[in-house]
């Protein structure tokens, strides 16, 4: 796990290092430039022509060291000062006056863009209005050449809290960051001008973030992080939990497949559909591993019955897929939450069916909830926006704080899936995803998702717990699906496939 941070809390973290350990700016900028220096060797090695963009504050200072260490190593470097001189922060005057000394060569402006490589300097994680002027002519200069680019902390222009750009910003092919992530980085659109993303120490202590309580984490994109429930060698299937899922309606078998299969595939020991008689056929056929119960054309005290026994078998019950809007489903929806007292998960329709009726939905507030079990929701960005009742582009403004604010009202688990999907909870640290690839945006591939969440549900996770994993799990899993084909060829029951190649 690692912290994700705003420019604020970078800022802060730079200056206890700096206030309250003792170690000075120019130390760090030195540590900096160091790491920046040994990733771009070992990308591109010596025998290169480099030219180092650098603006007047402390990420030109970072960049103007750079170019001397390039320098010391034999590798021809050139910086391209742009801006008021005069302007420079201290840490950079500093550094110019070294670079002076050696007599490396110093263009004021720039001069020409027939580098080999570029390393973006110009603006760090403070950027606050959009680039204008000369600034927007050297960034679109930049992005013109045919050099690799490489971005020091953060492509200049990129707002380093949301990912927006400020006018215009550098598309780097490699990004190197300092000590922490910034969300800019991991936030679209910042993401998309990143590149490949390396975080590197530059000597500001563990201390200064080991007690912190607040803030959003993400997980590395490697898996290391990935953990699955311990497996009870002398367990049988009921060890491992039993999954009611409550899915899928009249043309919409596949739904309720998809989830009762990654559920499976996930650890659950046994799933049990409820769903539309027109589905059965097809399900006994493609898993015959389930169990499945049906309701018919028209709801009776038989299928209310049948409903309540597999609510009381159950340990988890997920309820949402393809289960549609009609007065059935609101039904099924109503009665399921009238009696649940397990470990709940909503997705798709039973969200849309809440966004649709307030006394349903208020059944999850802080106050009002009157059962004590976990809950999760797990919107996608258009069914959040049902729920919160505002528009997508309002949400988008400020996504990790319009899902923190949902979380402090409603006694849930939230996981909000975009391009970057969070997890929050209240009195819980915002986990932002890292994990997964566009090729996941396909039909049924939500639906994995809440099959996942809800099989590590029912091997005993908090709903925080599966909800975090769950999601990183899926991305890893459509990561996996995208290297063994490609973002065009990913169908839903790739990723299902590809569990087992993050699992072993």
């Amino acid at each position: 796990m690692e912290y994700v941070l705003t420019s604020a809390e970078m800022k802060a973290c730079d200056q206890m290092a700096i206030d309250e350990y003792g170690i000075q700016s120019l130390v760090l900028m030195e540590r900096a430039a160091l790491e920046t220096v040994r990733a771009l060797l070992d990308r591109f090695g010596r025998e290169i022509y480099v030219g180092v963009m650098a603006g007047s504050g402390n990420n030109g200072g970072d960049g103007i060291a750079i170019a001397r260490i390039l320098h010391e190593e034999g590798v021809r470097v050139e910086i391209n000062l742009i801006g008021d001189s005069s302007k420079l922060s201290p840490e950079a005057a500093v550094q110019l006056e070294t670079a002076k000394k050696l007599k490396l060569p110093i263009h004021y402006g720039v001069e020409h863009i027939l580098y080999d490589v570029i390393v973006d300097a110009l603006f760090g994680i403070g950027i606050t209005r959009e680039i204008e002027g000369k600034y927007r002519k050297a960034v679109e200069a930049v992005n013109a050449s045919k050099a690799k680019i490489i971005a020091v902390d953060i492509p200049s222009g990129v707002n380093a809290d949301d990912g927006r750009i400020m006018g215009c910003a550098v598309k780097a092919d490699m990004t190197v960051t300092f000590a922490y992530r910034k969300l800019g980085l991991m936030l679209y659109p910042g993401a998309s001008c990143a590149g490949e993303v390396i975080c590197v120490p530059i000597g500001i202590p563990h201390a200064v973030t080991e007690n912190k309580r607040t803030g959003v984490v993400t997980f590395t994109d490697a898996g290391e992080d990935l953990r699955f429930p311990e497996r009870n060698p002398a367990g049988n299937k009921g060890t491992f939990g039993k999954l009611l899922l409550i899915a899928g309606s009249r043309n919409m078998g596949g739904a309720c497949f998809l989830s009762a299969l990654s559920a499976y595939r996930s650890g659950a020991g046994m799933v049990r559909i409820f769903t539309a008689s027109e589905n059965r056929d097809s399900l006994l056929k493609k898993l015959p591993e389930a169990i499945v119960d049906t309701y018919g054309e028209d709801l009776c005290e038989e299928d209310f019955d049948t409903l309540q026994s597999a609510v009381e078998w159950a340990d988890v019950v997920a309820v949402g897929p393809g289960l549609s809007l009609s007065a059935k489903a609101n039904a099924l929806l109503e009665m399921t939450l009238e009696k649940c007292d397990k470990p709940l998960v909503l997705d798709a329709d039973a969200l849309n069916i809440l966004s649709q009726k307030e006394e349903l939905l208020r059944m999850f507030e802080y106050g009002y909830r009157k059962k004590d079990h976990d809950v999760i929701f797990t919107p996608h960005l258009g069914e959040f926006a049902r729920l919160k009742k505002c528009p997508v582009t309002e949400i988008k403004k400020d996504l990790i704080g319009s899902c923190k604010a949902f979380t402090k009202k409603y006694d849930i688990s939230l996981v909000c899936k975009d391009a970057r999907s969070i997890v929050t909870k209240r009195g819980k640290l915002t986990y932002l995803n890292g994990s997964g690839n566009d090729g996941m945006a396909t039909a049924g591939s939500g639906d994995v998702l809440t099959g996942i969440i809800a099989g590590l549900l029912a091997q005993g996770y908090s709903g925080f717990e599966a909800a975090v994993m769950g999601t990183y799990a899926h991305g890893l899993a459509g990561d996996d699906a995208r290297k063994r084909t490609s973002a065009y060829f990913i169908m839903a029951q790739d990723i299902i496939k590809s569990l087992k190649n993050i699992t072993s």
